[in-house]
């Protein structure tokens, strides 16, 4: 594995670490009452969005035409606005057992829209690293000591279509986000975003009592938009520059492991050998994806093979 290859896995790991602890931090938040999950999208969106732009003062300016910001807005649209908020509905018209499960839905969609559109082979390998992964978060999920209510099929279809959204995103802009640094195409991608979603959660922000809001909501709100958003896009951005998308899509299945640990951390679940299976299965399903040919690894060979017959 080379050394950009293994920053890559390592960026990817850390954006999923992120994640994870997001997810607990945020319900906590949502479960005070007084910030909405519009208002934590809208933070989001926001924040790193500034954040991106300061950042992008201390970097090499970059040019980019006309038609390639149509593609930013785009890329925008799939990877931030539409994931972004269908997982928010959805999680707030669902059980959170319910979400947990079809959030891990993501890497199968990704291995066959990127056999669809870019000719990715399904090799064994990759099925049976989706269907370990899979295994391994649906343990957790069903493991713990978690109370699971029934979903509205409305909401588990937004989480659903979050998960497609990604998915899509990951496959479509393979090849375009490579053009341009992460800076120039996140500072875009979710100053698009952004705009969009002004009309829709600025009311409830203004509405919101951000007087009457706890410390410890308030950090986790900055955990949420700092490490949760803005550190967490630009090592997923780095991966998806150096990754298959099958590979980033297979890293999903980190998050389920973070929140069970904070779970454990906080007293509120238990390690079990049941945990430890699922942990094992997941880092394997990861492997084994890891390990399976590209395309362009597989032409490659060919190419190869056919030069040595005529040789």
């Amino acid at each position: 594995m080379s050394l950009t290859h293994l920053k890559g896995h390592l960026s990817l790991l850390g954006a999923n670490i992120s994640w994870g602890l997001m997810s607990p931090l945020s319900k906590m938040v949502i479960l005070g009452g007084i910030v909405t999950p519009v208002v934590i999208t809208h933070l989001r969106m926001g924040g790193a969005m500034i954040l991106f732009w300061i950042l992008s003062l201390f970097m090499p300016k970059e040019h980019v035409p006309k038609k390639d910001m149509l593609r930013m807005l785009g890329a925008g649209m799939l990877g931030i606005l539409v994931n972004q908020s269908l997982f928010m509905f959805g999680v707030g018209m669902t059980s959170p057992a319910d979400a947990s499960i079809i959030t891990t839905s993501m890497p199968l969609w990704v291995m066959l829209l990127a056999a669809l559109i870019l000719g990715e082979p399904i090799t064994g390998k990759k099925i049976g690293g989706i269907v370990c992964g899979a295994t391994g978060a649906l343990l957790l999920i069903f493991g713990g000591n978690r109370v699971s209510g029934l979903g509205n099929i409305w909401g588990d279809l937004m989480v659903l279509g979050a998960q497609f959204s990604y998915a899509l995103y990951l496959v479509l802009f393979r090849n375009f986000v490579r053009r341009y640094t992460l800076v120039t195409l996140m500072k875009w991608m979710f100053t698009f975003a952004f705009i969009c979603c002004l009309p829709y959660t600025l009311p409830q922000v203004i509405a919101t009592d951000w007087q009457a809001l706890p410390m410890p909501q308030v950090w986790s709100l900055l955990f949420t938009v700092v490490f949760g958003t803005f550190i967490a896009y630009i090592f997923i951005m780095y991966g998806q520059q150096h990754l298959r998308p099958t590979i980033v899509g297979m890293y999903n299945y980190f998050q389920p492991v973070v929140a069970t640990l904070v779970a454990v951390y906080w007293g509120y679940d238990r390690f079990t050998w049941i945990k430890l299976l699922a942990v094992v299965l997941i880092f394997s399903g990861v492997f084994l994806v890891t390990r399976s040919k590209s395309k362009e690894q597989q032409d490659k060979e060919k190419a190869q093979q056919t030069l040595k017959e005529n040789s």
